[in-house]
């Protein structure tokens, strides 16, 4: 997916994409920077900072696709987590009825 990623114009499930807030939370206590997320992740969500405390950031938010959680499965230490699916449900089902 490019950088060009326009969340005013996409959906999921009839809602724009940038009204859903479904993306990673990195817990820099456990993160070890190992970018295994990132080298996994297709869609551009992460980036590495040039900076020199060198750490992970969520670069791109609206390009994680809606309720995926795989690179969740390459972090061998638990440093990602995403919102409760059940409450992006039913917050995609409430901005569908307005």
């Amino acid at each position: 997916m490019s950088n060009n990623y326009d969340a005013e114009k996409e959906t999921f499930m009839g809602v724009p994409r940038n009204k859903i807030p479904w993306w990673p939370t990195i817990d820099y206590e456990k993160c070890n920077f190992c970018l295994e997320c990132a080298k996994f992740c297709p869609h551009d969500v992460y980036e590495e900072t040039d900076d020199e405390k060198r750490k992970l950031i969520i670069k791109n938010p609206y390009n994680c696709v809606v309720f995926c959680r795989a690179c969740t499965k390459a972090c061998s230490l638990d440093a990602l987590s995403f919102p409760d699916k059940r409450e992006i449900t039913k917050l995609i089902k409430e901005l569908r009825e307005k």
